[in-house]
Formats: C-alpha cells, structure tokens, sequence
C-alpha cells in the first residue's frame, strides 16, 4: 500500500497529536507523509515604502514555519522510516487542507486547536472537509482503546458502503478487530404505534430484521484478507447518536459515512455528526463516498 497522508497542525497540543497518528498511519501504509500548515496574513498596513527591519510580516512568517519544522521533527523522530515532507501554504486552512486532499489517501487533523483552526475543528472545518475533502478524513480526539476494535457505523448507503472498505484496510493495518455496528428503530419506532400492541412489535421486528440484513450485506461486499481478520457485528437499537458515542468506548477508530439514509440521515451536516465528532471516546474517521467509489 502506497499513496500520502497528509496533517493539518497549527502548532496546538490537538495538532500535535494528529501529526502522531499520521506518522502512524503513513508508516502502516508505507506512504509518505506531508504536514500541512494553511497560513493567512493578519490584516497588517506597514508604512509604504522599504523597511530597514524588512517586512513587517516577517516575523510571523518565520514563527508559523519554525512551528511546522517543531510538527516535522516530531514526526521524523518517531518514524525515521517515514518520508516526511512540509508545506506552508497561503490560504484559509479550510480551502488549502480540501486542495491538499486531492493527492491524499488520508487526510488527519485534530479536533482543537489555536490561530486560524481556533475552536472550529470539531465544527466548520472538519464538518467542511468530511463533506467536501477528496480522500478519508481522520479527527483525532478522545482515548482510543489500543486493543479495541475498529468500528464501522453502516446504514446500507453507498456513504456507509464507502466507509465500510475504509474501515476494512483500517483494521487490517491495525491488526485489529472490525465490527459493524447498525442502528436501527430512531425513525418510525414507536411514532405511531401505541406501546404492547402486536402491531408493535411485528413492526420493530421488521426493522430489526431490516438492520440485520443491512449487516449481512456490509460484510459480504468486503475483501476481508486472509490474515485471520476477526470480523463481528452490533445491532443496536436506540438514539443514533448516544449509540454510536456508547459504542466508541474502547474502540481504536470509528468509522462513518459522511451522508447516509435511515438512521445516519443527515449524518455530517446536523445533530449526528455534531455528537460522534464532540464526544466519542476515539478518533473518528469520516469517508465521502465519490462517484467512482459508489
């Protein structure tokens, strides 16, 4: 496996993690990876005319690339393996991180941080690139269990399709467990229907046989590789979002689709992706289905 992870840092303790995970996963998949810093003038007015002390924006410029050089040199010391690349590029980090995922396998950030990413990670920017970014996104956040497993959030979508063959090469680098995991029962349960009735029940047992196959089919459409891959599964009924947090408890990796149907209807652009990406307990990686993967 080849390709580039690339990171997004901005020099904060959030950053600094995902420059580790990177170096992680670039190494796993025998990829190169390239730390990535969007960098956007302060709206500065100097004196017109020459400086003796140079331009007044110096100064900035020389600490945003001594804070990429700090994100390297973490990475060059714990993968020396890893061919570790840099960029300082002029521009919103938004618009540079979605044009630096064109050439990406993976694209990593944190879900915090200062300066341009200050307090948005985990909202405009990681919400923009899970919806627009041309390659996986990973969101760093949480205590990721080293011996869980990799999670996989399915609805039968070609989004959760997508997800599910990220999740699988996921698990295979990691060495771990792959579970798919199915909601099933926020929509229509018990709307309508009044509790103890026998329509009920023959209706929450259709929707329970709905999400079972949804599994089945998940898994049978997966390259599982003959490595002995341990592959399980989770029918959950319950809230999409408290489920998918609870679930994520002990995982290494959760893995989503960035829009769905059913129970991940909206997943990304509303409630649901709000809560998977400010709570759960591990990172969170999010896969857009394109045209060509769907």
């Amino acid at each position: 496996m080849s390709g580039l992870v690339v990171v997004g840092v901005d020099g904060s303790p959030s950053s600094l993690a995902a420059v580790d995970v990177a170096v992680r996963e670039a190494r796993s998949r025998s990829a190169g990876l390239r730390v990535v810093h969007g960098f956007t003038w302060p709206a500065l007015h100097p004196p017109v005319g020459p400086s003796p002390l140079g331009p007044a924006h110096s100064a900035l410029r020389e600490q945003v690339e001594h804070m990429v050089m700090e994100a390297v040199q973490r990475a060059r010391t714990r993968a020396p393996d890893v061919d570790v690349t840099h960029a300082v590029i002029v521009g919103e980090a938004l618009a540079v991180l979605e044009g630096q995922s064109h050439d990406a396998a993976l694209l990593v950030v944190g879900d915090t941080g200062h300066g341009r990413f200050a307090g948005v990670l985990v909202g405009s920017v990681a919400m923009h690139l899970a919806g627009r970014a041309h390659c996986p996104v990973m969101v760093v956040r949480g205590r990721p269990g080293p011996a869980g497993p990799v999670l996989m959030g399915v609805d039968g979508s070609p989004g959760s399709r997508a997800a599910a063959a990220f999740a699988c090469t996921e698990a295979a680098l990691r060495g771990a467990e792959l579970v798919a995991v199915h909601v099933w029962g926020t929509r229509g349960d018990r709307s309508e229907l009044m509790p103890g009735l026998p329509a009920e029940e023959e209706h929450a047992a259709r929707l329970r046989a709905e999400g079972e196959q949804v599994l089945t089919e998940v898994l049978r459409g997966l390259s599982v590789p003959q490595t002995g891959m341990r592959v399980g599964r989770r029918l959950v009924r319950g809230p999409v979002r408290q489920s998918l947090v609870e679930e994520s408890e002990g995982a290494q990796l959760l893995v989503v689709g960035a829009r769905g149907h059913g129970g991940f209807t909206g997943l990304l652009l509303g409630s649901v992706s709000q809560a998977v990406l400010h709570q759960a307990h591990c990172p969170v990686g999010v896969v857009r289905a394109t045209r060509a993967g769907e």
